[in-house]
């Protein structure tokens, strides 16, 4: 009996994703805004050519609003008198950044399309574009997320996988929310691009030995042992404003900044993994989009759940 437990743990997994994707549409807005992606199409270009940094830390941001309850728009919500959001959170504290380009999109979009199109449906679809500007794949994003009249700082706190984690740590943090460990390990490939703070890796550069010697020298000289907490290092140390799977072959040199990083390369489960998207760029690229897509499906608010933000900041 006790072996049939994973089997209906994953249809319930594979129903609700199913429940999701049947909800959500790419063509949600085709007669309600036609021209949602275009505007936010212009408005990422915009915000990448005037700093290329600027899709990480989108993407950076749906992965964050996605981990807590879901795709709800609820990262974007600013703190009150009253009212305690998640960007303080410890994950996103000093660190989640890009919410000014949010602003810009909605101001634009409501411009065309006024009280239509959620601030969360707005970020899964910045996520994507900013993506494909810096060279990566592109893919349809399901839409008709409605956003969140809540939010969850603790939910943040205890949900938002760490940089510090271990393999089985992050594996049950992805099945949590029904994705694979090759949405895992995809996933984790979007640190390709994008800047990480001394803090998030200065116990990697300092206590951990699966590391090449010469790579962990290069990031201390900016990282000291104490102090600098702020530092800044690019997550992929060729290529850090492109797109690519330059990430997957600084795994397998042993040069992963984080200590989640180099967990996914570790003498463990995702070893195969990393050596194929290493060697198959494009295989990469397939998982990514698709593992994106999946996490875009977490427990979205549809219907009459939730409402439709005027103000990405603040519930109506």
């Amino acid at each position: 009996m006790a072996s049939k437990i994973p089997i209906v743990t994953l249809l319930i997994v594979m129903l609700s994703c199913h429940a999701a994707n049947a909800q959500l549409s790419p063509n949600f807005y085709a007669s309600s805004c036609p021209n949602l992606q275009t505007i936010v199409r212009n408005a990422m270009s915009r915000a990448v050519n005037r700093e290329t940094r600027i899709g990480a830390s989108i993407l950076r941001l749906f992965f964050h609003d996605c981990f807590v309850n879901g795709c709800d728009g609820s990262i974007l919500l600013d703190d009150t008198a009253t009212f305690t959001g998640e960007k303080n959170a410890v994950p996103n504290r000093n660190s989640a950044r890009g919410f000014e380009v949010i602003d810009t999109i909605k101001t634009n979009v409501e411009a065309a399309c006024s009280a239509t199109v959620s601030c969360a449906d707005i970020l899964a679809l910045a996520a994507r574009d900013g993506v494909a500007l810096l060279g990566g794949p592109t893919w349809q994003v399901p839409l008709g997320r409605r956003d969140a009249r809540t939010a969850s700082q603790s939910a943040a706190n205890n949900q938002i996988p760490s940089p510090f984690a271990n393999l089985a740590t992050l594996t049950s943090s992805f099945a949590a929310k029904g994705l694979s460990t090759r949405d895992l390990t995809a996933l984790s490939g979007g640190h390709t691009i994008g800047l990480a703070r001394c803090t998030t890796f200065r116990g990697r550069i300092y206590n951990d030995t699966n590391i090449d010697a010469n790579f962990a020298a290069t990031r201390r000289a900016n990282c000291p042992a104490s102090g600098g907490d702020n530092n800044l290092a690019p997550l992929d140390i060729q290529t850090p404003t492109r797109f690519d799977n330059d990430y997957f072959r600084n795994l397998v040199a042993r040069r992963g900044l984080l200590h989640s990083d180099q967990e996914l390369f570790n003498g463990g489960s995702q070893d195969a993994l990393v050596r194929t998207y290493n060697n198959n760029p494009a295989t990469f690229s397939a998982d990514f989009a698709a593992a994106m897509v999946r996490m875009g499906n977490i427990s979205p608010l549809t219907g009459t759940q939730g409402e439709i933000r005027r103000n990405c900041r603040v519930v109506n």
